[in-house]
């Protein structure tokens, strides 16, 4: 039963990190893609350091892709101020 509570949480996770990224993108909100990362940050990890082989590691980059375009969403807005 513990195994299955892991994966739901997980799964909750990644479905509010798709969420939180259309949010983003649509209010074009910087915060809404941190947090976005930041959900998808723990099954991304479990993924990397589980002992996986070959492209899966590559999968590491997508939090970083969000914590980067949030990164220029922010410094953009705070340039247009």
């Amino acid at each position: 039963m513990d195994f299955f509570l892991v994966g739901l949480g997980l799964w909750i996770m990644i479905g509010s990190a798709l969420l939180l990224f259309i949010w983003g993108l649509w209010k074009k909100s910087w915060r809404a893609l941190v947090w976005s990362g930041i959900a998808l940050l723990p099954s991304i990890l479990s993924i990397y350091i589980g002992g996986t082989e070959g492209w899966l590691k590559v999968s590491i980059l997508l939090p970083l892709v969000l914590f980067v375009r949030a990164y220029y969403m922010k410094k953009r807005r705070a340039r247009l101020l």
